[in-house]
């Protein structure tokens, strides 16, 4: 995990299946490629948007964290 890229909170936010075609979110400072969930078409998964941090907001999840087990960490938010 040390080889990963880092990115800024703003390099995360432009990844939000708008302004480019990635869909990324972060959460305890990994970022994960979501782009292949078809949850998170357009950016949007519920009420949650894609380019941002999401670990706070896990909580309002019906799941927990093993849902990132789905996605390989692309990144490590700075």
């Amino acid at each position: 995990m040390s080889d990963l890229p880092v990115y800024t909170k703003s390099q995360l936010a432009l990844r939000n299946g708008q302004d480019k075609p990635e869909v990324w979110v972060a959460y305890k400072g990994l970022i994960y490629d979501v782009s292949r969930s078809r949850l998170w078409r357009n950016g949007k998964h519920y009420e949650h948007w894609a380019g941002q941090d999401l670990t706070h907001e896990l909580g309002d999840a019906p799941h927990d964290e093993w849902v990132f087990q789905n996605f390989d960490p692309i990144g490590k938010l700075a």
